[in-house]
């Protein structure tokens, strides 16, 4: 697992990216549970269930930040992780079954081999806001 700090508030974790080498446990918390996305590991064998549930809605909740997951399914990526003062920190290449998760600061994604396949991950609801981010 690589953790991304800012430089300028040096104990701020901005990204992290996750590997299928770091699944150590069956279950396994990737993402430190202060932020708005969340991120679990489940590493389990053939025929493992989970009871039937769902998720309530919960009340209080307050100003937030978009927060962002990709996971590459298939080929690769290059991403480009900027600090909260829009500076470049560092690049890394992710690889199928690679995940990156930024919960502040910037990024920017290139896409390497043809077919490349990811799903990105957010936190909602999507209100179709064209003020929720800034370009760098």
């Amino acid at each position: 697992m690589k953790k991304i700090y800012s430089k300028v508030k040096k104990n701020k974790l901005l990204h992290l990216v996750v590997t299928p080498n770091d699944f150590k446990k069956k279950i396994q918390e990737f993402v430190p549970s202060n932020n708005f996305i969340q991120c679990l590991g489940l590493k389990f064998e053939k025929n493992k269930i989970f009871d039937a549930h769902k998720h309530v809605w919960k009340s209080g909740e307050s100003k937030s930040i978009t927060q962002e997951s990709w996971c590459v399914i298939k080929g690769s990526a290059k991403v480009n992780f900027y600090d909260i003062d829009n500076k470049l920190i560092c690049s890394v290449i992710l690889k199928a079954g690679s995940a990156s998760f930024t919960f502040e600061g910037g990024h920017g994604y290139e896409i390497l081999e043809k077919n490349t396949l990811v799903y990105e991950y957010k936190t909602g609801p999507y209100k179709k806001c064209f003020n929720d981010k800034i370009y760098i």
